[in-house]
């Protein structure tokens, strides 16, 4: 640790003694910080300190050549600004830090940077001067009582701290915890107060006390966010002029229902709700009001829910939680007939967090524009105006929260002929850099930026230039950073891949049935072009090995994250619609597959998702239960439809039409925690299959008794579902089509009557065209404190950073099953920080344990594969499927990809690798852990986890891309 041994011992003491200094920190800080020292003094806070401090530290482990070093310099410099971005992201205009707390933003800073060594002598240093203040307190007498302590009122008027008040909020706040100490936080609390000090701050003291416990035990997480609802209740009650507006967490249970009433009358005063919800019976929507579900959040969730979802006036927030649940679920019964006892039924499930509608549902919901989908697929053609006006379908759509998928495989290839004015055409690139600029121009309402992926088919003239949008090189007037891109991939070029092949790319205005023709009806029309090139009968086209395209596709993919690989015939032959038109493109997050028709049709989907470990019950899936959910789900889905506000005509001519809604799934991993299973294990594999069984056979069924009450869709006629073919029946026409090259597994569990609901949808019809997308609910799990959506646990302790600050995220199951052990204490939780989150090298942790909780990269990514194939059988759309892969080659993702195909996978999402040969720790220039960059230099697709690195020749700090750490990656959920 030291280049000497014999100074160990006085290097050590520098970084200590520039500890203190170090808690003052440094750089540019917002005008009136201030810094609570141990002894309660408040000093300002010291722009200079924090980079003297850190090459202290440094000077500790490396010795006395560490100062000269530019390297050394460089970092010191960048880790400072890391500390005060940490510090300061969320206080302006002045504030208060304690000294303990800048000392654990230096420690954070130093582990994200990978400097291990450093931390770890950071660590240790710190522990032992604790030890030391500890025993120096005890010989000396008590300090003044915090009681003589004045708290500055918001009126400007000062009153004397109220202990007995801060036992009782938090003792509350622990109620029904364990593991948690009263005391402890409280006294936390009190060592973080100076007299005078605001009661904003007061109330934020006591919270960050809690939450500070967190990564040490997981429970800690629900009190912060009980602590933090104190905060949020005297701001919305103060807002709308309540007569208390400081009760504690058992006191607010009387005063909802008044407040809720008083909430529903101000926002439809401010405009920001709709008249219509002051009509309703708002005494018993208010007696239903559960406030005990106050208590089910953790404190990401419930920071998200602040931050970004509740009502708010000139930025005071004055929606509560239960109020909010109940506003999103009175705007989705507003057409029903009993439209309070339907409210009451679509508050009581949502705010149970058993299921969750989506983010724009969220958003809007019972607001005057209330546009509750969350995808729309559009279909550009190929002249100016329909480009010109698709784009401005984008803006619309964007506008009100949209996510966005545009095929673009229409519009002419380069050197295309124009016959307007005989000259060529320079292809659909410059198109896409219009629309990428228009996404970045119009964000989602100011509540997130605009998002937009472009889908083009393989066999487009311009496929190769597509493939190097994301690329940081080359001519920047051809290249689109921020907007995400997708290959819309044809059977016959996988067979091309697989037997080695030449491909043929064309301008579509020169072969335009391509773009409406699938499986053997594409090949035989492909064919036909080819032979027409050789005659010379068609000019615009180019040769190349499928081969060599395919691996210039999977190389982009593994260098800029983009494009994507969806697969069109897939997507089209088990299409329940492929009766009324084509499935061109998938949306923003490749689970969405819709017919669209350019100038006709815009297909629109709205989302929703089932909690899946909150129905696992006693060891098992209660399938009971989960019926009981669905139906209202589906209800609820199928009412967005009518009451949404559709921006274009098209996409609601088509939404009406056709219906198509998609329910999905989150939590799974949680799932597998709680039944003990291995994810890459067959029995892992099997409840995937089982549990996508379930859901698919209850939200038919669920679509069939709404067609029985509400009518058919309008072009049900002629779909599948008529002909009496289900979603796991349509494998059969993928592999009528496929022939040889379809790998997927057909079987059923028998734990269904699919015979019966069969007979039944030819009968009285199904109310949905689709019923079913797994979407990557990105925020809602945060919102109902579970793993997202299908995705494998990234780490089992990390820091999660996103617009509402930095998170410690702790495995609770993990944690929970190491208590078991008698494993948990504090070595196991700095062992889990230093390898990572992972457990696979920690000796003592058994077997057993680390099968279970392996993280994303420690699984095989074949495995994800095979556990998407079996959950596809049972979807009529598709789903959101990232993979990982840690040590990534051109081998692996040649085999991963065609793994993909060969399972019978209608699309792929993100690929996510980590470096083979090294590993970022920091993963951001700016120092940002976990975080997609809002500018336009962020890290690239493989960067976009911690320890995530691009290859050796690209910049880790290139293009933008959805991570999974970021919340606006929910453009879909």
């Amino acid at each position: 640790m030291h280049t000497q041994n014999t100074t160990a011992s006085e290097t050590r003491r520098a970084p200590l003694q520039g500890e203190t200094q170090t808690a003052e920190l440094a750089a540019t800080a917002p005008g009136g910080l201030r810094v609570i020292r141990r002894n309660g003094k408040v000093t300002s806070f010291d722009a200079s300190k924090i980079n003297i401090a850190l090459t202290k530290a440094f000077l500790a482990v490396e010795g006395g050549t560490a100062a000269a070093s530019s390297a050394v310099r460089e970092k010191v410099e960048a880790l400072t600004q890391q500390v005060v971005q940490g510090l300061t992201r969320h206080i302006s205009g002045g504030g208060t830090l304690h000294i303990e707390d800048i000392q654990d933003q230096v420690e954070l800073a130093l582990m994200r940077a990978g400097e291990h060594k450093v931390a770890r002598d950071y660590v240790i240093y710190r522990d032992s001067r604790s030890k030391e203040r500890a025993a120096e307190a005890a010989t000396k007498p008590q300090a003044a009582a915090a009681t003589r302590l004045k708290v500055t009122l918001d009126d400007g008027t000062t009153s004397p701290l109220n202990e007995v008040r801060m036992n009782r909020v938090v003792t509350e706040a622990c109620a029904g915890l364990t593991g948690v100490d009263v005391g402890e936080i409280v006294q936390s609390a009190l060592r973080d107060l100076y007299d005078g000090i605001p009661e904003g701050e007061l109330s934020q003291a006591v919270t960050l006390s809690a939450r500070a416990r967190i990564e040490k035990e997981p429970n800690y997480t629900y009190v912060s966010a009980r602590l933090l609802l104190d905060g949020l209740r005297h701001e919305a009650l103060k807002f709308l002029n309540q007569a208390e507006t400081r009760p504690t967490f058992e006191d607010m249970k009387g005063q909802y229902p008044e407040y809720f009433r008083a909430y529903i009358h101000r926002a439809v005063e401010l405009e920001l709700l709709d008249p219509k919800l002051a009509l309703y019976d708002l005494e018993r929507l208010g007696k239903a009001l559960l406030p005990d579900r106050d208590a089910k959040f953790d404190y990401l969730g419930l920071q998200t829910l602040y931050d970004r979802y509740f009502l708010h006036s000139n930025k005071t927030r004055f929606e509560l939680p239960q109020a909010f649940f109940m506003r999103v679920a009175m705007g989705l019964a507003i057409n029903e007939i009993d439209r309070e006892g339907r409210a009451i039924e679509f508050y009581t499930l949502m705010s149970s967090f058993d299921f969750m509608s989506s983010t724009p549902t969220l958003f809007n919901s019972g607001t005057l524009r209330p546009q509750l989908s969350s995808c729309y697929l559009t279909t550009v053609p190929d002249d100016l105006h329909g480009i010109f006006g698709a784009i401005h379908d984008n803006a619309m759509l964007s506008k009100f929260a949209g996510g966005l998928g545009n095929d673009w495989t229409p519009v002419r290839g380069m050197g295309g002929w124009i016959k307007g004015t005989n000259g060529k055409s320079q292809g659909v690139v410059p198109f896409l850099k219009v629309c990428n600029d228009t996404a970045v121009a119009v964000n989602q309402g100011g509540k997130r930026k605009g998002a937009v992926c472009a889908y083009l088919e393989t066999w487009h003239r311009d496929i190769e230039e597509f493939l190097e949008l994301r690329k940081n090189t080359g001519d920047d007037r051809r290249r689109t950073h921020d907007m995400n891109t997708a290959n819309w991939v044809p059977d016959l070029f996988m067979k091309r891949v697989m037997e080695d092949g030449q491909w043929t790319l064309f301008s579509p205005e020169e072969t335009p049935e391509l773009h409406d023709l699938v499986g053997l009806a594409f090949e035989e029309r492909y064919n036909a072009y080819e032979a027409k090139a050789d005659r010379g009968e068609i000019k615009n086209f180019k040769r190349i090995q499928a081969l060599h395209l395919w691996r210039k596709m999977l190389s982009m993919l593994f260098e800029t994250g983009h494009p994507w690989v969806t697969f069109k015939d897939p997507c089209n032959l088990r299409s329940p619609q492929q009766h009324v038109g084509v499935v061109h493109s998938s949306n923003l997050c490749t689970e969405i597959t819709l017919n669209t028709k350019a100038d006709q049709e815009i297909a629109v989907c709205n989302l929703g998702s089932v909690n899946i470990p909150a129905h696992i019950v006693d060891g098992k899936l209660d399938t009971e239960k989960l019926e009981r959910t669905i139906n209202t789900a589906m209800r609820m889905l199928d009412n967005v439809i009518e009451y949404n506000y559709y921006s274009v005509p098209a996409a609601r001519n088509s939404n009406l039409r056709h219906r198509p809604v998609g329910l999905g799934i989150m939590g799974f991993n949680d799932a597998l925690y709680k039944l003990h299973l291995a994810y890459e294990s067959d029995a892992a594999i099997q409840f995937a299959d089982y549990s996508m069984e379930a859901v698919s056979y209850y939200a038919i069924k669920a679509s069939a008794d709404l067609a029985v009450e509400r009518g058919s869709y309008n072009s049900f006629k002629g779909s599948l579902w008529d002909k009496g073919i289900l979603p796991h029946d349509s494998i059969q026409i993928l592999a009528k089509n496929r022939g040889q090259y379809l790998n997927q597994d057909r079987s059923i569990s028998g734990a269904f009557d699919w015979d019966a609901l069969r007979v039944r949808i030819m009968t009285t019809g199904i109310r949905n065209s689709n019923t079913m997308a797994i979407a990557p609910t990105a925020t809602i799990a945060n919102i109902t404190g579970v793993s997202q959506s299908i995705e494998p646990t990234y780490q089992n302790l990390y820091v999660k950073s996103n617009l509402s600050g930095d998170f410690t995220v702790v495995n609770e199951y993990l944690v929970n099953d190491l208590k078991k052990l008698g494993l948990w204490d504090e070595v196991m939780a700095h062992d889990l920080k230093y390898f990572d989150g992972s457990v696979q090298k920690i000796d003592r942790v058994p077997n057993e344990i680390k099968e279970i909780y392996k993280c994303a990269f420690e699984i095989d990514a074949k495995r994800l594969i095979d556990a998407g194939s079996r959950r596809q059988k049972w979807i009529d759309q598709a789903q959101s499927l990232n993979l990982y892969m840690a040590q990534p080659s051109g081998k692996k993702l040649d085999e991963l990809y065609k793994h993909a195909w060969l399972s019978g996978l209608k699309t792929t999402y993100y690929l996510r690798t980590m470096g083979a040969t090294h590993t970022e720790k920091s993963t951001m220039a700016d120092g940002r852990l976990n975080k997609v960059s809002e500018g336009g230099n962020s890290m690239s697709a493989m960067a976009a986890t911690s320890q995530i690195t691009a290859t050796a020749s690209t910049d880790v700090g290139s293009a933008k891309v959805c991570s999974i750490l970021d919340p606006e990656c929910e453009a879909c959920q």
